[in-house]
Order: C-alpha cells, then structure tokens, then sequence
C-alpha cells in the first residue's frame, strides 16, 4: 500500500527500490497522484507503465478528480491552483492531446474503493454512511471525508468493538487503510494507527517522506523527506 504521492515521483522510485518490490506483489496506491510537485505528467506515465510490470490498484483521490475536471473542462479553479494544482497545471500544458487524452482515462478509471478477501478497506479519505461503504449516499465523501479518520483519532484507546457505545462506521471492516489527511497535522511522519484505521499518507506533499506499508505485516518503507528530490519548488508548503 503505498501513500498519497502529489507528483514526487523521484521518492516514488525511491522507496518502491528500498521496499525491494516484486513482481508478483500487488501494490495498492491511496490516491493524490498530482499537485504538489513538478512531476505530475511524468508520474501518471510512470503509473500507467507500472501497471504493465505489477498488479496495481489505483484508488481515487480529491486531487486527482481537480485535476481531471481541470483537463476535461479547461475552467479556473483558483482553490485547486493554491492547493498544489499550480505545478500539476504547468506540466500539463507542456504536453500534447493524446497524452492529456490517456491521463483522463487514467483518472476515469480509478477506483473509489476496495474490499479485499480479509474483509479490509482501502480508500482514500473515508465514509459517513453507519452501514458502510455500499450505502454511502455521496460518492465524493469517499475521497474528500475527514470526519473518519478524526472520528478515530478521538476515540477512548481502551475502547473495543464489543463496547455499547463503539462507532458503528468501524465495525463493517477488519481494518482501513486510508490516506489524504497527512499525519504530519499530528506531528508524525510515519504511518499512524487509531482504532482499526491506519492512515499511511506522511506528508509527501509537505515535509514528510512518501511510504509504503505491507498490509499484512505493518512493515513499512519511506523515501527521503520529498521535498528534498525537489529543492528550488514549495510543494504544497
């Protein structure tokens, strides 16, 4: 499971070496492929080429769908632009049609969500349905929602499933791997567990490293702290 990325493709190549990646491992990618750093074309094609060496699930993230929309439409969206869609702006318009026209692809075809065979969910922002995921009523919560993961940060430790007044959000899953609010708001730059929820985003876009997480062991890789494959750029600073 890899976190949230925002262009730093330079850490992507980075940690998936340090991780010593297989072929036959599949990797599961939280979403913001974009805004952030200056690599943002460049990342998409490495994804898309990626996928023709591993087995990859690509979720989708905020970022992504404001990028997306961006490309589709050609409208000003000077919230996007603050938020790291500035870089992501100006390396799309270094490149031609066709290489706009598969990224749209990419973007359309990026999964809201996934259910493994061990009843575990990766997404990228979280749910406000009680009754999970299926029932969800606005599909944009799934990669805009903060209310899950603060919903877990809030919780009594000492707390556990069978207690009267446990969440119902968190019972429908075994675990939840979530990403897109950066644990380095918490002053970490490692992945964080709370309640059955770990959030694997480290602040890629900001100061922090990217990681990568095995799912089943909870070992994780990190690249060098993003910003420095970037020197003379903010990011999302």
């Amino acid at each position: 499971m890899i976190g949230d990325l925002h262009s730093g493709l330079k850490a992507l190549k980075q940690v998936l070496s340090r991780a010593k990646v297989a072929t036959g491992d599949h990797l599961v990618f939280l979403g913001d492929y974009v805004d952030g750093w200056s690599d943002a074309v460049d990342t998409v094609n490495f994804l898309l080429e990626l996928k023709t060496i591993h087995r990859c699930t690509f979720l989708r993230g905020n970022h992504d769908e404001l990028c997306s929309d961006w490309l589709k439409s050609g409208d000003h969206n000077p919230l996007w632009l603050q938020h790291g869609g500035s870089a992501t702006q100006d390396a799309y318009l270094q490149v031609g049609e066709e290489t706009k026209k598969a990224h749209i692809k990419f973007y359309d075809n990026l999964e809201n969500y996934i259910i493994d065979a061990e009843n575990r969910l990766f997404i990228h922002a979280g749910f406000t349905n009680l009754r999970g995921v299926k029932h969800e009523y606005f599909t944009k919560t799934f990669y805009w929602d903060r209310t899950l993961w603060e919903l877990a940060l809030s919780l009594d430790p000492s707390l556990t499933v069978k207690d009267e007044f446990y969440p119902q959000r968190l019972t429908h899953y075994h675990e939840i791997f979530i990403g897109h609010t950066p644990v380095t708001r918490i002053g970490r730059t490692t992945p964080k567990n709370a309640a059955n929820i770990w959030n694997v985003d480290t602040g890629a876009a900001f100061k922090g490293p990217l990681t990568i997480m095995d799912v089943d062991s909870k070992q994780y890789w990190q690249s060098d702290p993003v910003y420095l494959f970037y020197p003379s750029e903010k990011g999302r600073n």
